[in-house]
């Protein structure tokens, strides 16, 4: 199944995909600096399929992700990946006026992680989510990695990573996504993207 349809975790009570945010980027100490993002190679290998990317696209993504969605700001910078089964990735990235107000609102995406499995089933009664935290990682300012399962009482289970990671006053978010659960997660190829997406940001 080509992703580009299929862009979320789980789909809403809506009949819509429910898009799980994600994003690597980076942005220079410049103001001006166009955030990197992470190249199609650098994500999660997939056994059966090569990762195609979309362009980097100012704004919000659209759908916004679950989870993280509702505090990406309209400064916002993202890019979506794909294979041709159902995987997906979204890389989002936030570059803040200064390191203060980067630091507050990574803390606020970690919270949003945090709380997302709960969240989602007081929102979506036909939906039961558990959440995972795996850990930080030691790089620039600090990375930390989330994974979220969820099934829906008509059949998809879905599972999701997500990091937040730093460099001074720029934020990433990144995202992989497919069909299963926990014990389907590439945690340890995540957390290697992950680093990569943060060492970017500078």
């Amino acid at each position: 199944m080509n992703v580009r349809a299929r862009l979320g975790v789980a789909a809403l009570a809506t009949g819509a995909a429910v898009a799980l945010t994600a994003v690597p980027a980076t942005a220079g100490p410049a103001a001006s600096a166009t955030p990197r993002f992470l190249k199609p190679a650098e994500l999660p290998p997939h056994p059966a399929s090569a990762w195609y990317a979309g362009p980097v696209t100012a704004g919000q993504p659209d759908p916004l992700p679950i989870c993280v969605g509702e505090a990406l700001p309209s400064t916002a910078t993202h890019r979506t990946y794909w294979t041709e089964f159902d995987t997906n990735a979204l890389q989002v990235t936030v570059v803040e006026r200064d390191e203060r107000r980067a630091k507050r609102f990574a803390a606020l995406l970690r919270k949003d992680l945090a709380d997302c499995a709960r969240k989602l089933m007081q929102q979506h009664p036909d939906m039961t989510a558990a959440k995972k935290y795996y850990g930080r990682l030691n790089v620039e300012e600090g990375a930390h990695v989330y994974g979220i399962h969820t099934v829906h009482e008509w059949g998809p289970s879905d599972i999701a990573l997500f990091s937040v990671g730093r460099d001074g006053r720029t934020v990433t978010v990144v995202r992989w996504a497919q069909m299963g659960t926990f014990q389907h997660a590439q945690v340890a190829d995540f957390k290697a993207t992950t680093v990569r997406a943060v060492n970017k940001l500078y």
